[in-house]
């Protein structure tokens, strides 16, 4: 009998001594506060370095000349993006190879090839960004006869709109709008400043 009551008394001595712990425990960890994060640890980040391909079409017009050169284009994009909350700010750069042409009264002129260096700046909701950018244009117009040929290359400015949508964390898709102008250049052909502006639809894979 004696021995049963100092097991007992064992028992219900060890049980305190671990009650006291867990509630010693339990204080420590609310002076702390539990651990946070500044956003939901599933967000979608569009910080980093990427690199992609587009698709589009483009149409435009040659001042001083009746010619309207449209057609397919492709090409691929570089770029870097800086993300603070949904504010993301980025710098990309592409190169385009370009079939728009177009022939009219003994005239044909094309934009055998173009690119852009440009600023994006955009709002991101998770994992759709919507941004608009703008920056430097550069590329060739080049016209002919039917015994003359002659290009030059010119720089430019270009502006445009755009939705990125991220598909995986890795791997986004974009549809974008641009405004594409290139400066004038003297033409012997026309006798004339020939310049090409073109809007255009393109879609791409990052």
């Amino acid at each position: 009998m004696i021995r049963a009551t100092g097991t007992v008394a064992a028992i219900l001595v060890a049980t305190c001594a671990m009650t006291m712990s867990a509630q010693a425990a339990d204080w420590s960890y609310g002076s702390r506060g539990p651990y946070t994060v500044n956003q939901p640890l599933n967000s979608y980040s569009w910080a980093g370095p990427y690199l992609g391909g587009n698709l589009g079409y483009n149409w435009g017009s040659v001042s001083n000349n009746p010619t309207r050169p449209s057609g397919f284009m492709g090409g691929v994009q570089i770029g870097y993006n800086v993300q603070s909350g949904p504010l993301v700010i980025g710098l990309e750069g592409d190169l385009q190879l370009n079939g728009a042409e177009n022939r009219f009264a003994g005239w044909k002129f094309e934009n055998p090839w173009f690119g852009t260096m440009r600023g994006r700046i955009g709002y991101a909701m998770n994992n759709i960004l919507i941004y608009g950018t703008g920056g430097l244009a550069f590329g060739t117009l080049s016209g002919e006869t039917a015994t003359q040929r002659e290009s030059h290359t010119a720089a430019g400015w270009t502006v445009g709109i755009g939705a990125e949508f991220g598909l995986t964390q890795n791997i986004s898709a974009k549809i974008e709008y641009l405004y594409v102008d290139l400066s004038s250049s003297r033409f012997g052909i026309t006798g004339m400043p020939n310049a090409y502006s073109a809007g255009m639809v393109r879609v791409g894979l990052n």
